[in-house]
């Protein structure tokens, strides 16, 4: 393998072609340079490039992939990326553009080459997670170790590398931004060495891993705010690419976009959005991050209309801003939260500008920044960061670095007046003070604003604690604490900003769906998004790769799963995607098998089921106890449905009925009923709480003989 290279070999032969690329001034012209170039190339015999390790692992693909066998006869595109990195996603729609146009039977073929940045990056359960969170439809490899990265020398994410059918470099593209020239590279290699004869047509086994899964009612959620007055979630449902506004005891109340993304503003049943993430919501007004549509969106629940404030519906570059709201280009939006700055209160609403690495002001009403001068309603400006991607604090705020911030919380009463942000790229937690922009270290990271590689997971104070890739914060006033969705920690952490001691609160730290209930024993996976409800007595978490909404009980240290009802209240239904599946229910759950029960096509079960609490114990108030029920193998039963409903008293049995479907389905096996209970309640003094739950499976004996109209099962426990 003496005559494989790297990128050395090839960047002083490219860089002359991209200086006449520069200067040229027709398309035409730009491609009789390319075509004059990959004429030279093939005259070289050192620009074969090594093959990908064996053992690898692969995903989209039917087994694993070699350049001398599946990929031989095909120009290849190697994607060097890694899926926490911004600039990576930016490149996304560039690739999905190009997959469109060309195709494997037109010789082209796109991989996937992951090389990690973070530990947890390395691991595939979560680049199985990325792959789907951002409908990568192309092979995959997880070069956890940057084997070909290191053999290739890469230096920077992305990287893109274009190879010929030999598996020889043609041309790099270093970072986001090329398509033109992405676009020109491809489609000029392929003319060239089709008409030469060296394509092969084949296809290559693709098998995508997003086929193969359940449908489920949170897909990716990516933040989640509270609306205390009105006991209401708004959750940004971002695999899904809508908003749900759900009431705290899980009832769906609204559902704004998706299936499937989309830009569209107006009524509530028209509107769309791209794998939206931060949300806030202030009466029935909701403010939402449109992160893949690089906007910042209105929804008004009062009006039932979606608007745009913010974008133009294209990544900005522009690190100034100061335009009116739909005149300004912007980038990668991930959070919001609604502030003060100059005029009344809630007059703006900050922006974590991820793509740019900036805090960014939308003035809602007329306001002033911090020694800024005034903006009118509507200007959307950058606030703090230079736009360059550091971990550099500064008392000026322009002159601040930022690192792909993701998270954001006001906490504008003093002492603190600031602006907490989960910087993710630099690991840290920094303060924005709303009184001048001054930019300091809260905790994580390190002193050298350079290094954006000082991560971990220690306990401490400051510069010493370490974090990993924190992508959410929350504030609680009434306990003056701050709290942290650790998100490549898979933890959940708490920081007193008086002190600047940063610690565990939840979370084992490795990546799991393990409810404990207690805080040491649960287990999240890259949790995104995190808010303070109920006075400070609870934290809802967007547990993003386990694609729910996770409860963590302050009081009683417990942690539970937070159930969203598929029935939605609203006059704007989501439409089924398919059968959902029910909540999962703790290893601890008791479980009982019912005996059979005879029923027929169009019959009314009624499910009458008997609950007791352990003596000196009730219900929690506001905690979210409900009932599920599903039917597994047999969705046709509930019309593909997980039917939900609140239990509120428990003095008298819960009556659950459903009717068995006049038109019997071909049952797959036994056809059954399975009823969960998800109950919270706490001792009567006050001082333990707690989450139990338990299951009846109820099999069915199903004649097509019309009976009696309703049947009455009898169901019971004794928590």
């Amino acid at each position: 393998m003496a005559s494989q290279c790297s990128l050395s070999t090839l960047f002083p032969i490219q860089s002359e072609l991209d200086c006449a690329l520069d200067d040229a001034t027709t398309e035409q012209e730009k491609e009789d340079l390319v075509k004059e170039y990959l004429s030279k190339l093939d005259q070289r015999e050192d620009l074969k490039i090594p093959d990908f390790q064996t053992g690898l692992e692969w995903l989209n693909t039917e087994g694993p992939l070699s350049l001398n066998k599946e990929l031989s006869g095909k120009v290849v595109l190697l994607d060097f990326f890694t899926y926490c990195c911004i600039n990576c996603m930016h490149i996304l729609p560039d690739l999905h553009h190009l997959e469109k146009k060309h195709s494997a039977k037109d010789g082209l073929v796109v991989v996937g080459v992951h090389s990690a940045k973070f530990p947890n990056e390395k691991v595939l359960e979560n680049v199985r997670s990325a792959v789907l969170r951002y409908d990568i439809c192309h092979p995959v490899v997880n070069d956890s170790e940057a084997h070909l990265w290191h053999e290739l020398e890469v230096s920077c994410w992305p990287t893109l590398v274009l190879l010929g059918p030999r598996g020889n470099l043609l041309f790099s593209l270093v970072g986001e931004g090329h398509r033109d020239r992405l676009m020109l590279f491809t489609a000029s290699a392929l003319r060239h060495y089709g008409e030469r004869g060296l394509l092969k047509t084949h296809a290559v086994g693709i098998k995508l891993y997003r086929d193969s899964l359940p449908p489920s009612v949170l897909s990716f959620p990516g933040k989640v705010a509270v609306d205390s007055s009105k006991k209401r979630l708004v959750i940004a449902d971002t695999g899904h690419h809508r908003i749900l506004v759900v009431s705290t005891a899980g009832q769906l109340l609204r559902v704004i976009g998706g299936p499937k993304s989309g830009r569209q503003d107006g009524d509530l049943s028209e509107a769309s959005f791209n794998a939206p993430q931060g949300v806030a919501i202030k009466g029935e007004a909701v403010y939402v991050a449109d992160t893949e549509n690089h906007l910042i969106r209105k929804i008004d629940l009062l009006e039932g209309r979606v608007s745009t404030l913010a974008g133009v519906g294209a990544q900005g570059s522009d690190k100034e801003g100061g335009s009116m709201g739909p005149q300004q280009p912007i980038s990668s939006p991930w959070d919001v939260t609604l502030g003060t700055a100059g005029g009344a209160e809630g007059n703006v609403l900050w922006i974590a500008m991820a793509g740019t690495h900036q805090i960014w002001a939308l003035f809602l009403v007329d306001g002033k920044l911090p020694k800024g001068s005034e903006s009118k309603a509507g200007t959307c400006v950058r606030w703090a960061g230079s736009g360059h991607e550091e971990n550099r604090n500064n008392s000026y705020p322009h002159k601040a670095g930022f690192a792909q911030p993701s998270g954001l919380a006001s906490a504008p009463e003093e002492p603190w007046g600031c602006l907490y942000v989960a910087d993710s790229e630099s690991s840290t937690i920094r303060t924005l003070a709303l009184k001048d922009g001054a930019v300091k270290l809260l905790v994580g990271g390190e002193r050298d604003p350079l290094n954006l590689f000082a991560f971990g997971d220690v306990d401490g104070k400051g510069v010493d604690s370490k974090l990993q890739h924190p992508l959410g914060v929350a504030w609680a006033p009434e306990q003056s604490l701050l709290y942290v969705a650790d998100s490549y920690n898979h933890k959940i952490k708490v920081v007193d900003p008086k002190v600047k001691q940063c610690s565990t609160l939840a979370g084992t730290g490795e990546a799991g769906d393990n409810l404990g209930p207690e805080f040491n024993k649960s287990c999240f996976n890259e949790p995104g998004g995190i808010c303070v409800g109920d006075g400070g007595k609870l934290l809802y978490v967007a547990d993003t790769n386990n694609h729910q909404v996770k409860v963590l009980d302050l009081s009683s240290k417990t942690v539970s799963p937070f159930p969203i009802s598929t029935d939605c209240t609203d006059s704007v239904p989501s439409k089924p995607s398919g059968p959902t599946k029910a909540p999962t229910l703790p290893k601890s759950a008791a479980r009982r098998e019912m005996p059979p029960v005879a029923v027929s096509a169009g019959q009314t079960l009624v499910m009458s089921l008997a609950l007791s609490l352990p003596e000196g114990t009730k219900l929690t108030e506001e905690a979210p106890s409900c009932w599920a029920l599903s039917a597994e193998g047999n969705e046709w039963l509930l019309d593909s449905r997980v039917v939900t409903g609140d239990i509120v008293d428990l003095s008298k049995p819960l009556s659950i009925s459903t009717t068995i479907p006049a038109v019997i389905k071909g049952s797959n096996g036994n056809p059954s009923l399975t009823l969960g209970v998800w109950l919270y309640y706490c001792m009567e003094t006050g001082n333990a709480c707690m989450m139990k739950a338990a299951s009846f499976t109820q099999p069915l004996q199903i004649s097509g003989n019309r009976g009696e109209e309703e049947i009455t099962v009898a169901m019971a426990h004794a928590f």
